[in-house]
């Protein structure tokens, strides 16, 4: 059978992760989000996948190449051109633009299809749904997943009749205005005859002009709501929460790596520390060749990529920190995201480290480390430090 995963997004909501990360290769406890939904896929049968790709396209095709080593075969579609000195710059279709460049220029989708998201870990029963699309002999179908009423403000809302027929849709209403409370979860099932609808050559989005046309058109356009696990990776608070969930084990499917050397404290390979002397509290994962020196105080849920060093006295409380980051002696990180130069707050809100003259602070842990700041860099470690912790 055969699926599509949409990952030529900018993912600009997920910035700066995705400055020099693509989506679908955001690392859930040091596994791509794409990876995950590729074992889905194959545990229900489609095993062969095109991704349409653009953003960091060589990130994706380098890392997951013909799918062999997970169990797919596995084929890009490139949305954007080539330079003459060989940069491929992206240039996205849309969503169904992308799928109609691919069946354009040589058809692949010859039956029942399913396309996802690149950017959700999910564990949906895909062939139920598919049964279900094709019991209701529908062209295109949405799987939905039921909210509480007061959650709707965050997502699109799908509007259906009693038998599942879609009427309309609703972008983010509020709570009063809201129709339904089955969203859209970005998970969809599509005959080949949906190609009727979608124009060549121009971009052209699902959500924003397919599902609409079909609407107009009364087509056969179902949603299924169905009970299942969706963590969406839309937006920099929903990845720092997807990484809480996983290390408080609420996501199924989704495992801590490496050896739990104590209760909840997970650890990979040539891990630096001496455990009389640092603070841990799980649960906590703590990537290869990380070293935790002593004085160090590292409160669960946190994760701690590879090749990081967190310094004497630093607190790490409730984060994520990506590989090859460095924290500086005495700072305080609270519900704070860590990556490269960047520290980023739950609620996505920045703090650029280079720009604020505190690159010492964190850093590529590869680099020299200044056991002591400058004197004339003191004051504004005190203000960093009480901005962090708030």
């Amino acid at each position: 059978m055969k699926a599509m995963i949409l990952a030529a997004g900018k993912g600009t909501r997920v910035r700066p992760i995705t400055y020099t990360i693509p989506k679908p290769m955001i690392p859930i406890m040091q596994k791509p989000v794409m990876e995950f939904l590729l074992d889905l896929l194959r545990q229900h049968g489609f095993d062969q996948v095109m991704a349409n790709v653009s953003h960091l396209a060589n990130e994706i095709e380098g890392y997951f190449r013909d799918g062999q080593r997970f169990g797919v075969e596995l084929a890009y579609s490139f949305e954007g051109h080539i330079t003459p000195d060989g940069e491929l710059v992206g240039q996205a279709l849309g969503s169904a633009g992308g799928m109609r460049k691919i069946q354009d220029f040589s058809p692949f989708f010859d039956d029942t299809f399913i396309v996802l998201c690149g950017d959700a870990l999910i564990d949906l029963d895909l062939s139920e749904a598919v049964r279900q699309h094709r019991e209701k002999g529908s062209i295109a179908t949405i799987v939905m997943k039921s909210v509480p009423l007061k959650q709707v403000p965050s997502y699109g809302v799908v509007v259906t009749d009693d038998d599942g027929r879609i009427k309309s849709f609703q972008e983010k209403p509020r709570v009063e205005e809201a129709l339904s409370t089955d969203i859209n979860t970005g998970i969809y099932i599509f005959e080949p005859e949906i190609f009727n609808y979608i124009p060549s050559g121009q971009e052209f989005d699902i959500g924003g002009d397919l599902f609409p046309k079909l609407v107009a058109a009364n087509a056969p356009f179902y949603g299924i709501s169905m009970d299942f696990e969706w963590v969406d990776i839309g937006k920099v608070p929903d990845y720092w929460q997807a990484i809480q969930d996983v290390l408080t084990g609420q996501v199924k499917g989704v495992s801590i790596p490496g050896n739990e050397v104590k209760p909840g404290i997970f650890t990979g390979l040539n891990v630096k520390v001496n455990w009389d002397k640092v603070s841990i509290e799980g649960p906590v994962y703590i990537g290869a060749r990380t070293h935790i020196e002593d004085g160090a105080t590292i409160v669960g849920p946190s994760m701690i990529g590879p090749n990081c060093r967190i310094c004497s006295d630093a607190i790490v409380d409730k984060s994520v920190i990506f590989e090859y980051s460095c924290i500086g002696s005495g700072v305080r990180l609270v519900d704070k995201l860590v990556f490269g130069r960047y520290c980023v707050d739950k609620t996505g809100a920045s703090i650029d480290m280079k720009a604020a003259a505190l690159d010492w602070l964190i850093t590529d842990t590869r680099q020299m480390v200044m056991s002591e700041p400058p004197i004339e860099h003191k004051a504004i470690a005190e203000l960093l430090n009480q901005t962090v912790a708030r």
